[in-house]
């Protein structure tokens, strides 16, 4: 083999993407496996990046996004969480997953730590080894309650190599939502031992017992050690698009003006004049689109809750349902095993680290009729294990 680091030598594969591989070689699979709606984006978004395609858009831009498109991401917070974000703050990025390893590139050195509050989305953890990080998981608990996070297995966690603390709420896999007096107790940490936190907000919108999701932003100073990446991939049905943001701390402006412009230069012009569509007229879809999966979920969870051997841990955020099965232990295996045998795809537990266990995740950001199907399919596929 060529020289590589070993980092990227001894990377692993996702084991949801080892799912979806089978998954594209079976006939008439129920895809519930990947993190996404199954509406393409809406017309007044794809409009808005074509009108800027035929006006000639198409030159480099300000390499944290265009102005328009910050200054409408800056009235989007005072609009639903009421707070106010300098401009500096704010970078648009290439996905939410680019924020992640952009601020990987920032922070971490080889032999650094990086805490992630688990089960979590692996993508941000695979970032942090790539960048030569030690990875050290905090299991969440699961019960009739949904997921608990104890703080203090956090902390003690964290030593003098400690970069980042990282969680995700609402979370991906659990729809975890930390409590505003969590998020304090992070921060007071965090501002006491000198380490990052990192909140993945990506799921903001999609909460189910409350207006919406608590942001860090809310009680984080402009000089705090705190990054929040989010994303237009989920609320806007706008994966294919790989366009997210980020904020940071105020003394980070330039360092990534100059890291984005070795990176990918900016992003695209055209697709940035959409974006602000999504900000700007996108309430209306976003409502829409919530009640859906909002009906999805109960679907789910009903169907879910009286199958055999299944157990299910209550979520209030996202759009995933995780549920513990009785008479499985390889998550990977069960999951290859629906694929075939029931032409369902689901993601396997083992993707999300510890605290997953046997527990396997569906997506409900579905149509009635397809997450019928697959609860139909699924039931007699369980009885027979």
């Amino acid at each position: 083999m060529l020289p590589i680091r070993p980092e990227i030598e001894h990377l692993r594969d996702s084991a949801i993407i080892e799912v979806w591989r089978l998954g594209f070689v079976v006939p008439d699979v129920i895809g519930l496996w990947a993190g996404e709606l199954d509406v393409p984006t809406p017309r007044f978004i794809c409009d808005a990046a074509c009108e800027a395609l035929r006006a000639g858009k198409t030159f480099y831009t300000h390499k944290r996004g265009i102005p328009e498109l910050r200054s409408a991401l800056i009235d989007y917070y005072r609009r639903l969480h009421g707070v106010e974000i300098p401009d500096g703050r704010i970078s648009v990025t290439s996905s939410g997953m680019n924020a992640v390893m952009l601020i990987c590139e920032t922070v971490l050195r080889a032999g650094d730590n990086v805490v992630f509050v688990a089960p979590t989305w692996p993508n941000a953890v695979r970032a942090a080894e790539v960048h030569g990080a030690q990875i050290r998981e905090v299991a969440m608990r699961s019960g009739p309650g949904g997921w608990t996070l104890d703080l203090e297995q956090v902390f003690e966690r964290c030593d003098a190599r400690t970069r980042f603390i990282y969680y995700a709420s609402p979370g991906n896999p659990t729809g975890w939502i930390i409590s505003p007096s969590e998020q304090r107790s992070l921060l007071e940490f965090a501002r006491e031992r000198g380490i990052f936190l990192l909140a993945d907000e990506v799921y903001h919108r999609f909460v189910y017992d409350r207006e919406v999701a608590p942001t860090l932003l809310s009680i984080a100073g402009p000089d705090d050690p705190v990054f929040v990446i989010n994303s237009f991939s989920k609320a806007w049905a706008m994966t294919g698009w790989r366009m997210g943001w980020m904020v940071f701390p105020e003394s980070l402006t330039m360092a990534y003006e100059k890291l984005i412009e070795y990176n990918t230069s900016g992003g695209q012009a055209f697709l940035q004049e959409g974006a602000i569509a999504a900000l700007q007229q996108g309430e209306p879809f976003v409502a829409q689109i919530l009640e859906r999966s909002r009906t999805g979920r109960k679907l789910v969870q009903d169907r879910l809750s009286r199958m055999r051997g299944v157990r299910i841990t209550p979520c209030n955020g996202a759009f995933y349902v995780m549920f513990e099965l009785d008479s499985v232990s390889d998550t990977l295996a069960f999951c290859k095993r629906a694929v075939t045998e029931a032409r369902v795809g689901l993601a396997p537990g083992v993707a999300f680290g510890a605290g997953a266990g046997n527990h396997v995740r569906l997506c409900y950001a579905k149509t009635e009729e397809n997450l019928t199907r697959a609860m139909d399919r699924l039931e007699p596929f369980l009885d027979r294990l």
